[in-house]
């Protein structure tokens, strides 16, 4: 079992490094800096989440990792390689599920396998992640007769349904309500350690940053550079009231300048 996950782990993710990235905006001749010199080493299958400021760059660095834009200086590497375009193998879930209105949960998924010109060979795939989702029996209905959380999902399966070797979140659950963002953390959880893919998640929630992922990286405002880093060694599935992630949350909340007793 354990070589099985090994191999799984070797074939469905990637390793991610962000080396001395600063990242510089030109505003209508104005000069923005983002981040400053932030390097980051990410496992294969490792699940990473970025804590910051609002506006300190996290979203930045998934554009940058996801190969829409390339830093103004310093490297971005997939497995030892630049990262220079966009790829299926790295895709990015915002924070509004950004569905076709005019296209079923079943047309929207397709949209990746159509533009890579493999929805024929490959179309079975939109019925396994539907089912892997928990929309099998929404596949014929339209966005606007979703749920928040519904919608969500159909935005999980339209990444899955490329085998992406990298996950990029930003915020996906941020304007869910709390019971459905909690169904949803669980269920991101479970699709990563099915999938095996790499993880990093952009959240303001320290809560969702401990539960989920194996590290929590803690950017300063902008320009952002790293303030902490600190690993989550607990066991999924994880507890809220657990008494060494409260201790962490404790932590974590220090870093970002919030009183402890929030």
């Amino acid at each position: 079992m354990a070589l099985a996950l090994a191999e799984n782990v070797v074939s469905n993710s990637i390793a991610l490094d962000i080396e001395g990235v600063t990242h510089r905006y030109d505003l209508d001749g104005r000069d923005l800096q983002v981040l400053d010199n932030v390097s980051i080493v990410i496992e294969p299958g490792e699940f990473v989440a970025l804590l910051g400021p609002s506006g300190c760059g996290k979203s930045t660095l998934l554009r940058l990792a996801a190969g829409l834009e390339t830093p103004t200086t310093g490297r971005v590497l997939e497995d030892g390689r630049p990262i220079i375009a966009p790829d299926p193998d790295r895709i990015l879930v915002f924070q509004d599920a950004t569905l076709f209105p005019w296209r079923t949960v079943r047309d929207n998924v397709a949209i990746g396998l159509e533009a890579r010109g493999l929805i024929r060979e490959l179309e079975y795939r939109i019925d396994e992640v539907l089912k892997l989702v928990k929309l099998e029996g929404f596949a014929d209905v339209y966005p606007h007769q979703l749920s928040g959380g519904m919608a969500q999902r159909a935005a999980l399966a339209r990444a899955l349904v490329n085998d992406p070797k990298l996950l990029l979140l930003d915020e996906p659950f941020g304007k869910l309500d709390s019971l459905t963002r909690l169904r949803m953390q669980n269920e991101l959880l479970e699709l990563w350690k099915s999938a095996g893919f790499t993880a990093l998640l952009v959240t303001h929630d320290v809560e969702e940053a401990l539960l989920l992922a194996d590290r929590v990286i803690v950017l300063s405002d902008r320009p952002a550079s790293i303030v902490a880093e600190v690993r989550v060694d607990r066991p999924h599935p994880r507890r809220r009231d657990d008494a060494g992630l409260v201790a962490l949350r404790r932590e974590l909340l220090e870093k970002l300048g919030i009183s402890h007793d929030v």
